[in-house]
């Protein structure tokens, strides 16, 4: 009985040890670092024609930088290109996107596991948490994922799992427990989150303009089936059965689907030069665009191989999605066709359309303004939303002038539907009579 006991006794020592011992594991010294933001500016185009700073950590072609398009203002990236191609390298992974640190802040994986970004007066800027949580390395994939690694060589944090605005072949965007939306640029010298975002969703992805206003979505007939649901999406490249003839998807997989070939996915154009090296970026202007890179190379290493907004046709003479779906393409207040900005829409017609169109402010009293009609006319939100209805369009009108926020309604004779409209932007013209926009002005 006794040694049965002391049998035991080892067994329960034994594994707290071993697992104390893992919990505690520190990173060897030679994987351990600290580089200091200082010294001289590299000399070769980045995205964004910024001041950077190249570290030390580099997988052909993806290096670490400090870069800034403002003084003293640091993002810490990765950076996707090299010397030799003589193209501009973008960035496409940020740490801390609207954050940003001064000179002399640091970068730095500590003997515990945390890899660390601190100001210059060591303030925590950004840091991964993985402090004491059995790290022991730290690499640069050669598909561009940065990730920290355990005694298993298993992933305990990953930069796939924190995009901004890109992913990589390979990164994935989940509707659970994972990233789920790409957020654009607010602008080339601005580093903080824009107003646009591309979400995927339980039965779609899709974009939005400032959160709540969907101005484009995917419609995969596969997810039409109740309890069907997308799980996540991830950028392939995606085999076919003719020789040479592979394409990029953005592959959705889902669940409760009784079918193997129930998986969605947006074709994202021809694979080019035989390069895996690819990103998706959701633009600063929310266009969604493709980028493939020849790698060894000197010169002209990237292509645009796919934009979604974009007046081109396919085999059959289809238009893709033009481009005044996109709430900006003609400003503040345009009215945009087949991808152009036409014209100036105002009480008193329709103008030449410049930089410079606009609405008055109409106040919020009803004593203060009234309405103008454009007919033939859609909000970006019509298209790719379902609206409120059936209701009259006096009931639609007074849902509008009851509300302060509300600065025109759009509405669809033939289906009896509204839709109220917060920001104006871009209008297309679709030149059906049961088409309508009523514009707030003022009364005087």
């Amino acid at each position: 009985m006794a040694t049965y006991t002391s049998s035991l006794f080892f067994i329960f020592f034994y594994f707290i040890f071993r697992s104390l011992s893992i919990s505690i594991a520190i990173v060897p010294m030679n994987e351990t670092f600290h580089y200091v933001n200082q010294g001289d500016f590299g000399i070769y185009d980045s995205e964004y024609a910024p001041s950077y700073r190249a570290l030390p950590p580099f997988t052909s072609p993806f290096q670490i930088c400090f870069y800034n398009t403002t003084p003293n203002a640091y993002t810490l990236a990765l950076r996707m290109g090299t010397r030799r191609d003589g193209s501009v390298m973008p960035w496409v992974w940020e740490a801390n996107r609207g954050k940003p640190v001064r000179e002399n802040a640091t970068f730095s994986l500590d003997s515990d596991g945390n890899l660390i970004l601190a100001d210059v007066d060591g303030r925590i800027v950004w840091q991964t948490n993985t402090a004491n949580k059995g790290v022991v390395g730290f690499a640069i994939l050669s598909d561009g994922n940065i990730v920290l690694r355990d005694s298993k060589g298993n992933f305990v944090w990953q930069s796939f799992d924190s995009p901004t605005d890109t992913i990589l072949v390979g990164q994935t965007l989940r509707v659970r427990e994972g990233p789920t939306k790409l957020v654009s640029r607010k602008s080339i010298n601005s580093n903080t989150n824009g107003i646009y975002s591309f979400v995927i969703e339980p039965k779609r992805l899709a974009l939005y303009y400032k959160n709540n206003m969907r101005y484009w979505s995917s419609s995969f007939t596969e997810v039409n089936r109740k309890n069907v649901n997308i799980v996540n999406a991830t950028l392939r490249i995606v085999e076919t059965e003719y020789e040479e003839n592979n394409f990029h998807g953005l592959l959705c997989n889902i669940e409760n689907s009784q079918s193997i070939f129930d998986i969605p996915y947006l074709d994202l154009g021809t694979v080019r030069y035989n390069s895996s090296l690819s990103y998706l970026r959701l633009g600063i202007d929310g266009n969604l665009r493709l980028y493939t890179y020849r790698a060894r190379v000197r010169g002209n290493a990237w292509s645009l191989l796919y934009t979604l907004f974009d007046k081109r046709e396919d085999e059959f003479r289809m238009i893709f999605e033009d481009e005044c779906q996109q709430p900006n393409r003609c400003g503040k207040f345009g009215l945009c066709e087949d991808s152009q900005c036409v014209g100036c829409p105002t009480p008193n017609g329709v103008f030449a359309w410049s930089k410079d169109c606009d609405t008055k402010s109409p106040g919020c009293n009803v004593s203060e303004f009234k309405y103008y009609e454009l007919k033939g006319v859609d909000h970006f939100t019509v298209k790719y939303t379902d609206g409120i209805g059936p209701v009259t369009r006096g009931d639609c009108e007074s849902k509008c002038s009851k509300d302060c926020k509300c600065l025109g309604y759009f509405y669809r004779t033939d289906k009896s539907r509204c839709w109220i409209a917060y920001d104006l932007k871009t209008l297309t013209r679709v030149g059906k009579s049961t088409h309508l926009a009523y514009i707030k002005t003022p009364a005087r």
